[in-house]
């Protein structure tokens, strides 16, 4: 796109950049007169790295609310509602984490070795609690901070903070997705501590504790998380007439997975894998905000069919375009179909490239073995009516939400790897994939498509 005329050309910038010290680098490895072991070094270098995490949170909190809420604020860039909805509930965030550092810190001796943290983590980690809020409205508020961006002050406004050295080049939506990306991480830095944490030393009975509090906080967030993102897409869809209303779709509480996919004449649509029926929709623009108005029936993920197509199997079709194409227009393809009363129906969809084909074939298998477990259908008896949970919203590698799936998730996995806002489901990170759709008669169907 051509640069906007408000938009001033980027200077090169002096980008701020965090130290990266070491517990070796900052203390004398040698306590008193007595080198330490490696076990014990590699222990407090862990437990270093907590401590200098919660104090970069911190700062990057402090710093999202002072260079870009306060001032947004004041300037009447955005109105005081808007900025909420897009800031949640972060400003409650800082004390909580100023508390854990501070904690950390009057637990360090003067030597700067720390003895004991499990009972610290075992008293705190209740206090994340609070992340279900935040997390939870993750979604809305970058569909809602992707809207803003169209406002030529406010994408100004960002444009010049990306380029301000305070930034690390990083963007508004990076440090909104801060806290999700530290929630993740606390059950690795904690597991790293116990690694090397001797078996009888006394941390250890808490170092456990706190690693099994951690991952339940982190699983009920998520499951939160991707009900929130899964309610906030369904309210977007727009049905054209009252047929194409499904109860499959209002009683789903899960979204696997979505996104953008380009059908043979080279439309985009955007497909929703729901826990239990795929909706295939067009994004259109309501006053000025992005809805979905579906595009073909429904389709029961228990009825669907799914099939891996080999590249050069799918022709492309509709326009003269098609008939001069060249082979990369007909790779990374698949076809999913479902009879309809006495009809067969058809869907050729093209993935962007061959790892989001696969996440989509992945989350299709995962949904439709869920769905033939529960109804019986694979020949053997369960005992489990649940569905089986989609990825983790709160994953760094999060195909959807735009997360939350991503979106801490995340969250659901938001297929779109190359969202320009926010690393890897964020919770919200949107494939760009291509779809090809095509109807076809029972005679002209393949040796039927692969099941599970």
């Amino acid at each position: 796109m051509p640069p906007r005329p408000w938009t001033r050309p980027a200077p090169p910038a002096n980008t701020k950049r965090r130290d990266s010290k070491l517990w070796s680098e900052t203390f004398d490895v040698r306590l008193g007169h007595q080198m330490l072991s490696s076990k014990e070094i590699n222990r407090q270098e862990a437990i270093f790295e907590l401590s200098r995490g919660e104090k970069d949170l911190v700062e990057d909190l402090k710093l999202a609310k002072k260079a870009y809420h306060d001032p947004m604020l004041k300037l009447s860039i955005m109105t005081e509602h808007e900025l909420n909805q897009i800031f949640g509930t972060l400003e409650s965030l800082i004390p909580l984490h100023e508390d854990l550092l501070s904690r950390l810190r009057e637990a360090r001796k003067p030597d700067g070795s720390t003895e004991h943290v499990g009972h610290i983590l075992v008293d705190w980690l209740p206090c994340l609690d609070s992340y279900n809020s935040y997390c939870s409205n993750q979604v809305a508020a970058k569909a809602l901070l992707d809207h803003k961006k169209q406002d030529h002050r406010v994408h100004d406004f960002l444009q010049r903070c990306l380029e301000s050295p305070f930034s690390r080049k990083l963007d508004l939506w990076n440090f909104l997705d801060i806290p999700r990306s530290r929630l993740v991480k606390y059950p690795l830095l904690l597991r790293e501590i116990l690694k090397h944490t001797p078996n009888d030393h006394p941390d250890r009975q808490h170092l456990d504790e706190a690693i099994n509090m951690i991952q339940s906080i982190v699983a009920e967030i998520n499951t939160q998380t991707g009900e929130s993102e899964c309610r906030f897409y369904k309210e977007r869809l727009l049905y054209l007439e009252g047929s194409q209303r499904d109860l499959l779709i209002d009683s789903s509480r899960i979204l696997s997975c979505h996104g953008e996919l380009k059908n043979n004449r080279g439309a985009k649509l955007h497909v929703f894998l729901f826990q239990d029926v795929l909706v295939i929709t067009r994004a259109i623009t309501h006053n000025e905000q992005l809805y979905y108005q579906l595009y073909r029936q429904p389709i029961p993920v228990r009825e669907l069919q799914w099939e891996d197509l080999q590249d050069g199997v799918i022709r492309l079709g509709g326009s003269i375009r098609g008939a001069f194409s060249n082979n990369e227009r007909t790779k990374n393809f698949f076809r999913v179909s479902f009879h309809s009363s006495s009809q067969f129906h058809s869907h050729s969809f093209q993935a962007s490239d061959a790892f989001n084909k696969q996440q989509w074939l992945n989350c299709i298998r995962q949904a439709k073995g869920a769905a033939e477990s529960v109804m019986g259908v694979v020949g053997v008896e369960t005992s489990s009516s649940d569905p089986e949970p989609p990825p983790s919203l709160l994953s760094p590698l999060s195909p959807t939400t735009p997360p939350l799936s991503g979106p801490l998730a995340p969250q659901p996995k938001s297929m779109d790897h190359c969202d320009s806002d926010s690393s890897v489901d964020s919770p919200g990170c949107s494939m760009d994939m291509d779809t090809s759709e095509a109807l076809a008669s029972p005679t002209g169907c393949p040796d039927g498509p692969n099941r599970l």
